[in-house]
């Protein structure tokens, strides 16, 4: 029998929650902050971003965010960023992979739609033909940024409407960020034929997960740990087996939850959720999405078949086609039968 790690290493897996810029390694951060030195508080050396990378509380991991977004300054930054990604997450034998792309965030700092939409499908081109990857685009609203940037991501969305794009959400601070008033935003998207997938319950109570829910018609939740406190919402979130983008480590680091020990991750997977396993802003948390795995595992003292399951799971949850998922879902059968010789 393969050991644990060894097992998760070579497995093949589907990431739903995993950020564009979040994603960005330490080598191309503390490159792009070179080509930018004097103009960004980002170091520019590599061992520095560990401490750069401390963060205090959530507001703080924005601030920091944002401050990385800064260096993404022209398409050619957009490309190599997303190539890279791509390359990372290919590496942990990742097969899927829908990625949190902010496009209100790079307009407004000068990049044209036009030319930002064409940076991302060339790289997610390039990826698929260099690594094996498939890479689609959730575009979502900076909720701290507020209504402007719902409307422009919207029409971002909708004019501009790449091949990869299957998805609209909603990210950013939840505290002091209503979901109800992103509902006519939502509404659009979805008429339009993405899917609905909001960040809610990370920082918030279960309050956020209901209204994701019934106001902006959430497919997937993003995190939704806060929904670990209301039976009610379980109950909801089981039948309807709605996906839950659980990424253990950023909720530490976010101080969302205390200690990994206190990760409500098990009380989800007893109510019969759909919880899937993911990284979110993986450099800045010190993590990969083989790390979280391996997280998980621990909490649920989980072998080789669990761990199979929990990436099953995420090609459930993902907005793959019926051929693809049962393509990933055989190649996971495989592997597992495979490891048990």
């Amino acid at each position: 029998m393969t050991d644990l790690r060894t097992f998760i290493a070579g497995l093949p897996k589907v990431e739903l929650h995993v950020h564009h810029v979040g994603s960005a390694s330490p080598r191309i951060v503390a490159e792009l902050a070179a080509r930018h030195e004097g103009r960004s508080p980002v170091p520019a050396d590599p061992q520095l971003l560990a401490d750069y990378f401390a963060f205090r509380d959530f507001a703080h991991f924005i601030e920091v965010y944002l401050s990385v977004v800064d260096l993404i300054r022209d398409q050619e930054d957009v490309w190599i960023l997303t190539h890279e990604v791509a390359r990372e997450l290919a590496r942990q034998q990742v097969r899927y992979a829908e990625l949190t792309v902010t496009p209100y965030s790079h307009v407004r700092r000068g990049i044209p739609a036009p030319a930002f939409c064409e940076a991302i499908e060339d790289a997610r081109k390039r990826a698929a033909a260099d690594f094996g990857i498939e890479l689609r685009w959730c575009f979502d609203i900076p909720g701290e940024a507020g209504l402007p940037a719902a409307e422009e991501t919207l029409r971002i969305s909708l004019d501009e409407r790449p091949d990869g794009l299957v998805s609209f959400g909603l990210g950013g601070p939840e505290i002091g960020v209503p979901r109800p008033q992103f509902k006519p935003y939502f509404d659009q998207a979805r008429a339009a034929g993405l899917r609905s997938v909001p960040h809610a319950g990370e920082t918030t109570g279960p309050q956020t997960v209901w209204d994701a829910l019934r106001e902006l018609g959430a497919e997937r939740i993003g995190h939704g740990i806060s929904a670990a406190e209301d039976s009610q919402l379980l109950a909801y979130l089981a039948e309807r087996q709605i996906g839950m983008e659980v990424c253990p480590t950023s909720n530490v680091r976010t101080r969302a939850v205390a200690r990994i020990e206190e990760h409500p991750l098990p009380r989800l997977i007893e109510a019969g959720l759909l919880v899937t396993i993911n990284s979110d802003d993986p450099p800045m948390f010190g993590t990969t999405l083989d790390d979280e795995y391996a997280v998980a595992a621990r909490l649920l003292d989980a072998g080789p078949a669990q761990v199979a399951d929990l990436a099953r799971n995420a090609v459930t949850a993902s907005f793959l086609d019926p051929a693809g998922k049962q393509r990933i879902s055989a190649e996971i059968d495989a592997y597992l039968a495979a490891t048990r010789g």
